[in-house]
């Protein structure tokens, strides 16, 4: 699947998952900074929409794929702290609520 233009804004969110046989994938979140925006390889924004660490479990399944998405409570707060000690202020409203400003 070819990438959208840089024009397009491509958003993904907690849970998010794209089928096309014989992949499927899945984007579960973030452990660390769960709200980011990039321009490499196209203008994108990953927004999880809470600050819990996220990961997702495949299982391979007799008619197709099994994915359980899992969050992860961790001391979010005292890391947002540390981005605004840091002039990270942008860093420190994803890490509290997992969205972009």
């Amino acid at each position: 699947m070819p990438a959208p233009p840089a024009k397009y804004p491509v958003r993904t969110a907690p849970g998010w998952q794209a089928r096309r046989p014989p992949h499927t994938i899945v984007n579960p979140g973030s452990v660390g900074l769960p709200a980011y925006d990039n321009t490499h390889p196209y203008l994108h924004f990953i927004e999880t929409g809470s600050p819990h660490a996220k990961y997702a479990i495949a299982e391979r399944i007799a008619s197709g794929w099994l994915i359980n998405l899992h969050r992860v409570m961790y001391d979010f707060e005292s890391m947002a702290r540390l981005a605004e000690s840091r002039d990270r202020t942008e860093w420190a409203v994803a890490l509290r609520t997992g969205r972009m400003g």
